[in-house]
Formats: structure tokens, C-alpha cells, sequence
């Protein structure tokens, strides 16, 4: 995310002496991206930040695919995956391909016994239920109901929940993630038609810094495998850093919809892009004001990704039978479009209420033995009159 911040202690000029009060050297690290082109950070350490003392043998982490070769428009019951106590194992993918895995958690604790890092992937968590405390090497970042937590990959975090009724909707991206380039100018700043600016987004803050030698398990994912790693200081050892790279929060309630005189495609929805996918908000707008206008969106054809849509709250315009936590899934190769009577009904309406989040892919998705559970089976069958 191109976009200065800094926190804590720095020495005036980069890869210089800077010492403690007892006279000893600061460890310099560069969280650099890209072969040290893309954006990066320079934090400066208490400890060395390479210090392990032991690493376990690897166990396979990688979801059991159900469905390779998906052609059917699916329904998925979110809110039936069950809740689990310990944050990485109540991670739930339920589709995936080359470029992201995502899925559903219901965490009920806090991660606190050990720290984690994904040294493969960014990861966006989407705060469906929940309030909280991101923790990371670079600072806190409060967290909301409504919330999108950017985390590069590489930054070690830990969680706080306030609650144990938590939902979150996450993507592991194997592309960095970024705000869309046609709302940023050639520096990266974003522009005045962008439907959101730097002002909108939580940053690190309260930096924790902690002097303590001892043991400190990280579990670190990589190629579908969690490792485990004994450190011989605490990782959260960070007087300060600057830099470009970092973990943010978005609220979706600060995404301001572009509106038209009639239907504007999602592409008006855009809030973040990769190279492989897009994510894009839906969020309560004005309908469209051409007198002659049809809200609900026109059929169209997924000739060139897999759309599925996660609903968040509020009454989904174009669908039929659609509640929180619930997720759609249309692959390309076949056209979707409102559900009967939606297109009808939404002629003369002048607002809606809807809040959802949706990620289109430009490869198909595969689902996972984890998805056929929640899978409602007759969804594809859905357009049909009187169904």
C-alpha cells in the first residue's frame, strides 16, 4: 500500500549506528517485497530477529478438495461452520485455486499462546462478527464489526477477540493485495473520485515492545505446510520502524458507493485487486435515478472468472432466500443474473440496505470437502419459476 507511516524510535538516516541506552547496536531488518523493488519497511530490534532454536517437522495443512471441475452455481450456509476455540484451526477453506484459498473462522479464543506468520500469502480477514485487537511486530489495529484487516504476508501477529462470537471471512492471496490502481495516481496517492482515501484507514498503532528472552513458539505457514518455530526472544521486540509495507484496516462502512442514473457494474465496487482477483463492496447505496431505471442488475455471463459473494447484512436486491453469513458462488461458464421477481420488484425502489463483499477470480475455483457440507444443493436450480 503506497503510503508513509512510522511508529516508535528511528535513527535519523537509514542502515546507520543506532544504539540502546546501554550502549549495545539496535538490529536493523529490512520487510522488504519484491527482490527489495517493491514496497518494504525498515524495523530496528532490541534482539537479533534470527534467533531459533529449534524447528519442528512440517504437517499438511492444504484442504481436501471435493470438487476439481466446478460448473454449478452454489449456495453455502456460512454460519453452519461450527465454532472452534483456537484461531488457526478454526480457519475453514472452502475453495480455492493457484492464486487464494479462502474461507470461513469462527474463533472463540484469543491467539495469545504462540505467534503466527504466513511466509506465503497476504492474508484479508473480514470482520463479520467481532470486535478486537490485530497485535503485529508493527503495532495494534482495533477491529469492528465491518472491518477488512490487510496483513502482508511475512508480518508476525497475534489476536485479541473481545467476545467468543466471532466471524470472519478471510483470503489468503498468493499476489500481494492492493488498493485499485484506477483510483490511485502514478505516486500511488489515491484520487478524488476513489471511493475511499488514506483518511478512511486504521494504521498500527501503540507500538508493544518487549525486552524478554526465553521461548516463544511461531507457527509459520508455507507451501500448504505449518512449521513450528522456537525463538529465544519475543518477536514483538520493535522500537520503531518506517515504511510503505504494513498491515491496515478498512471499515467497509467508510466505502462510498458510486452511484448512476442506471445500473453501474461491479467494477464501481472495487476496494482492493491482485493480479488474480478483485474484491469489491457492496454497500447501502442510492438506486439508480434515470426515470425509466431497473435497479437490479442486468443477466450477465461469467466468461472470464468465478464471482462469489459472501452476504453480510441487510436485504440482497437481486436474490431470493440470501441471509447473513450465507455465500454464493457462480463460476464462469454460465450466466447468472437476479433471481425471479427480483428484477421486477426492484423497478421503482430508490435505496437499498444491502452489505456484502464479493471476490472474483480469473481462475476457477475448486471447493473443498469442507464446502460440500455447508452446500445448500439445489441453489443451481434456483432460477427456475417457481422455485
Amino acid at each position: 500500500m503506497p503510503i508513509y507511516h512510522k511508529l516508535g524510535n528511528i535513527p535519523p538516516k537509514r542502515h546507520t549506528i543506532f544504539k540502546k541506552d546501554n550502549g549495545e547496536l539496535h538490529y536493523e531488518q529490512l520487510f522488504g517485497t519484491i527482490g527489495f523493488d517493491g514496497m518494504s519497511s525498515l524495523m530496528y530490534h532490541l534482539h537479533r530477529p534470527t534467533m531459533v532454536k529449534e524447528v519442528s517437522e512440517p504437517v499438511d495443512v492444504m484442504p481436501e478438495i471435493a470438487v476439481q471441475h466446478n460448473m454449478k452455481s452454489r449456495k453455502l450456509i456460512g454460519f453452519d461452520i461450527a465454532p472452534v476455540d483456537d484461531f488457526l484451526e478454526s480457519r475453514t477453506t472452502i475453495m480455492l485455486n493457484n492464486d487464494v484459498h479462502v474461507g470461513l473462522a469462527a474463533p472463540r479464543k484469543s491467539l495469545r499462546d504462540y505467534f503466527y506468520k504466513n511466509a506465503d500469502a497476504d492474508e484479508m480477514l473480514f470482520i463479520h462478527k467481532g470486535t478486537g485487537t490485530l497485535r503485529t511486530i508493527f503495532g495494534n489495529i482495533k477491529f469492528e464489526y465491518g472491518d477488512y484487516l490487510i496483513i502482508p504476508r511475512g508480518v508476525i501477529y497475534q489476536i485479541d477477540f473481545d467476545t467468543e462470537d466471532n466471524r470472519i471471512l478471510y483470503a489468503e492471496s498468493f499476489h500481494p493485495i492492493y488498493t485499485p490502481k484506477r483510483y490511485r495516481n502514478w505516486f500511488g496517492q489515491l484520487l478524488e473520485h476513489s471511493p475511499f482515501c488514506e483518511r478512511d484507514l486504521k494504521l498500527p498503532e501503540n507500538l508493544e515492545t518487549f525486552d524478554e528472552k526465553g521461548e516463544f513458539l511461531m507457527k509459520v505457514k508455507k507451501q500448504g505446510h505449518m512449521h513450528e518455530l522456537v525463538y529465544v526472544s519475543h518477536p514483538f521486540d520493535v522500537v520503531g520502524w518506517d515504511g510503505y509495507n504494513f498491515p491496515y484496516g478498512f471499515s467497509i462502512h467508510n466505502f462510498e458507493p458510486i452511484t448512476g442514473r442506471v445500473h453501474q457494474p461491479p467494477p464501481v465496487h472495487q476496494t482492493f485487486e491482485t493480479s488474480a482477483f478483485v474484491v469489491c463492496s457492496f454497500c447501502p447505496r442510492l438506486y439508480d435515478y434515470h426515470p425509466k431505471a431497473i435497479p437490479a442488475p442486468y443477466n450477465h455471463s461469467n466468461i472470464d472468472s468465478d464471482e462469489m459473494l459472501y452476504y453480510v447484512d441487510g436485504d440482497f436486491m437481486s436474490r431470493n432466500n440470501i441471509g447473513p453469513g450465507y455465500i454464493s458462488l457462480h463460476p464462469a461458464g454460465i450466466p447468472h443474473g437476479p433471481h425471479p421477481g427480483a428484477y421486477e420488484r426492484s423497478i421503482g425502489e430508490t435505496v437499498t440496505e444491502e452489505l456484502a463483499v464479493m471476490i472474483d477470480t480469473f481462475k476457477p475455483m475448486m471447493l473443498t470437502k469442507a464446502a460440500m457440507e455447508i452446500d445448500d444443493g439445489s441453489y443451481y436450480q434456483s432460477w427456475l419459476e417457481g422455485k
